[in-house]
């Protein structure tokens, strides 16, 4: 039969009503405390947690919603984010949004019902409209990777404009003129990327054929699809950039099926050193996000506005990238 807080009772010879304060998060004397805690572990005690929530109106649960669970790089972030919360003693509840916004209104409806104490989300919509129900209901929200122009919630991301610049950079200080770029009209961060590599060849003084930009969602299918496109053109590029892990694989799968060779006749810079990248020969560059930091970061803020911080100003934060060198990368120079 499971312990119960008479128990407890029984064994430290204290009151109810203090070791009820204790386990709902109050201060107790510090030898009261020690009682308490060698009981349960003798006792094997396990807390209700639903019981406590009704009393301190919290379930240690915060929930995470991703744009897609089947993407790598939701998963790195889903470890992160919840070895950082078991850290804190919260508990994780993940809602995958399948890329469908309205599945995504719906899964912040279901955690909201779940009562979590706070909401972390790789959004998928680009308008803050179905979180207004969370903000109505003052439970906290942390977006995580991507950002709203009409919204004023907590933000952890990188700089995806400057990132994109730098890497177009890379490529043009190696010679390349003719590059071509796989991204997302979709998500932000694909707007954003695209944006910044836009800006790097504009100050370059090289107009991009249309041909040049494959515009359409950030899967393996569509990268696969447009390297496959930039190959068979009769003037292709000489440089690809793939603005996420998804399009970075499938652009691989694409020329390791065709005729060409990389580096040799298509030179590749990719983003997310993810597990593809350590594996494919040749060794990609890739523009290395901060994962891990950033999920440490957008749990610090989630636990800051259950603790009681919602009132300050909404704080964003945006990291920045690296590159991790590999020889997917022909130089040009001289040519």
């Amino acid at each position: 039969m499971a312990a119960t807080i008479r128990d407890i009772r029984t064994q430290t010879g204290l009151s109810l009503a203090t070791i009820s304060k204790y386990l709902n998060g109050g201060n107790v004397l510090p030898e009261n405390r020690e009682k308490i805690e060698t009981a349960i572990r003798d006792l094997n005690y396990e807390v209700n947690e639903i019981a406590r929530g009704l009393v301190t109106n919290r379930t240690k649960t915060v929930g995470m919603i991703v744009y897609d669970i089947e993407s790598m790089f939701s998963g790195v972030l889903i470890r992160y984010v919840g070895d950082s919360l078991r850290r804190e003693g919260y508990a994780l509840v993940v809602c995958d949004s399948c890329n469908d916004e309205r599945i995504e209104a719906d899964n912040v409806r279901f955690l909201l019902n779940k009562k979590v104490d706070g909401i972390l989300i790789i959004p998928v919509s680009r308008k803050a409209d179905f979180l207004l129900r969370a903000k109505e209901k003052r439970v906290p929200v942390v977006l995580m990777d991507r950002s709203f122009a009409d919204s004023d919630f907590d933000c952890v991301k990188i700089d995806n404009r400057m990132a994109a610049y730098r890497a177009a950079n890379y490529l043009l200080e190696r010679g390349h003129k003719k590059i071509a770029i796989i991204a997302s009209r979709v998500e932000y961060t694909g707007w954003e990327r695209f944006k910044g590599f836009q800006e790097a060849m504009g100050e370059a003084g090289i107009t991009v054929p249309e041909e040049y930009c494959k515009i359409g969602v950030h899967t393996i299918e569509f990268g696969h699809e447009s390297m496959l496109s930039l190959l068979e053109l009769p003037d292709r590029p000489s440089a690809v950039l793939m603005t996420n892990y998804e399009t970075s694989l499938g652009a691989v799968m694409a020329v390791n099926e065709s005729r060409f060779d990389c580096p040799g006749d298509i030179s590749m810079m990719g983003f997310d050193d993810l597990i593809m990248s350590h594996v494919v020969k040749p060794k990609l560059c890739m523009v290395v996000q901060p994962m891990k930091e950033m999920c440490e970061k957008a749990v610090e803020l989630i636990l800051s506005q259950i603790g009681g911080d919602e009132k300050r100003p909404p704080i964003e934060i945006s990291m920045g990238t690296t590159f991790r060198d590999g020889n997917s990368v022909k130089p040009l120079q001289g040519k």
